[in-house]
């Protein structure tokens, strides 16, 4: 790195100037992270927000709140000049970008420079040279960074990539050339696949950063994703705060985060930050940024790319570092100085980050939607940190993407950390729409994660421990669903509410006569049968013996619902269960008991129908556009065979032919939107 001339920032005759109000250009939870250090400092905050945020908790906690556009981000997030038109009217001096959107445009930074706005973020050349992967590795090769073996030319053509991918040698990996977070992002094992991965790249790359380009590099067995967070001002100083590992990925985006990373060495840990810096000041940089390495089983590491913008794993560093990055950030921003020198900088103990994603895990991680009809979370604390945007009766939007918060966790070490993260993730309850929070658990208490063996393949290597079926539930989570299935029926007829709920078809159930109810669930395609047996109680505590449908009968013991009868309490087996959570949401009763949900359906004489799907139909599972149809009508089809692709959260899916058939119907054309649970495809 010696004879490399970095690319300087520095202004030696700099001026503090306060910033007393700031524009954040996003939504969701980094709106919310940014606004709360704002206001700490006394700092105002202006909010901006779609037609489909326009409750959003953003918009609330904001001092001023502007409306942008339409739910589309091209129309409202997207659109620099109504951003910094709000901007100019609301007198807000700075603009925080957040992550993702406007975050990484070195346009917007321009833009913001002209209008005499400052951009809480890095210089735009800092952005151009590191928002382009093919340029940022010429730079980092020239200031001696060590690189991924690759083609990143500007001849995309097919026979070049093709030849490239040879001479690096299969296995290879297809990236975006600009943007990141998975986007475009491909693994190929063989030369025969090369074409379709690289058209499925380009085609998810233009939708997201409106560059089709590509790159291909060489795609590493069993390595490690282990990032560096750095800093920078404008003054000359820059330092690393130390390394985040995340390497658990799935879809190619990261799941669980921690810092520091496990099994680490002092000396490697220098060498990777001392490597971080250098690739900063080779840009530059000012602000935080994040530089990426594959660290490979034998230690060597390569730079993998920069995002010059605030990471979403950010807050793991701040727990190990004791600092507060936003805060960072105003003060460069301001013109100040880094608060901390390098040799003043130090690891304290061990931090989790798990994303909570709307998704179902079960069907390869499929984005979700819907309302969040209960929402409960473990108390933050100094220790335990949620990073949200939602409330409860929110909604999981299709424009936007599917995570609803981040569980941060701290403690003195990695095992006790990881305890304090599991019993965080029992905590977490969300009813209305699938999650990933059980796929957490099993992955938080997985024995290889535990070991800190990990690495970026580690979902698909232990898919089938992870995937496991939910165990049956046991006889003692029933005999308390059903019991408070019952205790709620008794208070509610007791204060006379709503006659016309789920459990009023039980009748008259009352508490001084010693009766017997059978109460009925579905779960899924099992039908359960139980009987309630009241048998007396005293202090408002109930007793009950519950014949189960295998005629094992459990003694439930003093139950009695606390928490606006959404826990029951209660002496089960000989063991006490205190305040498991236990709520109806329509005609649904969830039960969280030992780390497990279980959904039970109260049976209706009259249920809703499902989609409009037909036998051999293939419905779409959530709202999205068709970008490709691959067969025709009358085509025979294979099981397996892709039929079709759609674009919905920002990712493609392709939807597959469930049997052996031919094709009857294809109802949608390309570019055309369409609605959920719609039919898609007809096999027959």
């Amino acid at each position: 790195m010696k004879n490399f001339r970095y690319i300087t920032n520095v202004n030696k005759d700099l001026k503090v100037k306060p910033i007393t109000k700031i524009l954040i250009a996003n939504r969701g939870e980094i709106a919310c992270r940014v606004m709360r250090t704002a206001k700490s400092k006394g700092v105002k905050t202006v909010a901006v927000y779609s037609e489909a945020d326009k409750n959003s908790l953003h918009v609330s906690m904001a001092d001023e709140s502007y409306l942008i556009g339409p739910a589309a981000a091209k129309e409202s997030y997207l659109c620099g000049n109504k951003i910094i038109d709000v901007a100019k009217r609301s007198g807000a001096q700075a603009i925080h970008p957040g992550y993702g959107f406007l975050s990484e445009n070195s346009d917007f930074a321009d833009l913001c420079e002209r209008e005499g706005i400052i951009f809480i973020g890095p210089p735009s050349d800092a952005i151009k040279a590191m928002g382009s992967k093919s340029a940022s590795k010429d730079i980092m090769i020239k200031a001696g960074v060590p690189t991924i073996p690759g083609y990143h030319g500007e001849d995309q053509s097919m026979n070049v990539l093709k030849s490239e991918a040879a001479k690096i040698g299969y296995p290879v990996l297809i990236k975006a050339v600009m943007g990141g977070g998975g986007k475009g992002m491909r693994i190929v094992e063989k030369e025969e696949d090369l074409e379709d991965a690289v058209e499925s790249s380009k085609r998810e790359a233009i939708a997201s950063f409106g560059d089709s380009r590509v790159l291909v590099e060489k795609y590493l067995v069993h390595p490690r994703h282990v990032e560096i967070q750095v800093f920078a001002d404008r003054h000359g100083n820059c330092v690393h705060l130390f390394e985040r590992d995340c390497s658990v990925q799935r879809r190619h985006q990261k799941i669980i985060e921690e810092a520091p990373a496990p099994h680490l060495s002092e000396e490697l840990r220098k060498k990777m930050g001392d490597a971080a810096v250098a690739a900063a000041k080779a840009v530059g940089y000012v602000g935080a940024g994040t530089v990426e390495f594959i660290l490979s089983a034998d230690n060597t590491f390569f730079f993998m790319e920069m995002n010059t913008r605030l990471q979403v794993e950010h807050p793991i560093t701040e727990m190990i570092t004791k600092q507060d990055l936003v805060e960072w950030q105003l003060k460069v921003a301001e013109s100040q100085t880094l608060p901390l020198e390098q040799e003043q900088l130090k690891i304290h103990g061990h931090s989790f980050e798990a994303r909570i994603y709307a998704e179902n895990p079960d069907s390869d991680f499929l984005p979700g939607t819907g309302k969040l009809a209960h929402l409960s979370t473990p108390t933050p604390s100094e220790t335990l940190r949620v990073e949200t945007g939602v409330r409860q009766g929110d909604e999981v939007s299709v424009y936007y993407d599917p995570m609803i918060a981040k569980l941060v966790v701290w403690d003195q070490d990695r095992e006790k950390a990881l305890r304090y993260l599991r019993n965080a993730l029992d905590e977490y309850h969300i009813i209305g729409l699938n999650t990933n929070i059980s796929f957490l658990k099993r992955l938080s208490t997985h024995p290889s994660f535990m070991a800190g063996e990990v690495e970026t393949g580690f979902i698909p290597i232990h898919r089938d421990s992870l995937m496991a079926p939910q165990a049956p539930m046991s006889d003692d989570s029933l005999a308390l669903a059903a019991t408070s299935l019952l205790l709620k029926e008794i208070n509610q007829q007791q204060s006379k509410e709503d006659p016309n709920s789920p459990w009023s078809s039980l009748g008259g159930f009352r508490v001084n006569h010693n009766l017997k109810k059978q109460v009925k669930f579905n779960q899924k395609d099992n039908k359960i049968v139980v009987d309630v047996e009241f048998v007396g109680g005293v202090n408002g505590k109930q007793n009950f013996n519950v014949t189960l449908n295998n005629g094992k009968v459990v003694e439930v013991l003093d139950a009695k619902l606390n928490q606006n009868n959404q826990t029951i309490s209660a002496h089960v087996n000989g063991r006490f269960y205190n305040n498991i959570k236990s709520v109806i949401v329509k005609d649904t009763l969830t039960i969280f008991n030992d780390g497990q949900q279980y959904q039970l359906d109260i049976p209706q004489d009259i249920k809703p129908k499902g989609g409009d799907g037909v036998l051999g139909s293939l419905v779409s599972p959530m709202p999205g556009k068709i970008t490709k149809v691959m067969v025709k009508v009358g085509d025979s089809v294979k099981k397996g065979q892709p039929i079709l692709l759609m674009e919905a959260m920002k990712m493609e899916h392709t939807i597959r032919s469930p049997i052996d058939g031919k094709v009857e119907s294809l109802p949608y054309n390309v570019n055309e939107i369409v609605e959920d649970k719609k039919t898609l495809a007809v096999i027959v």
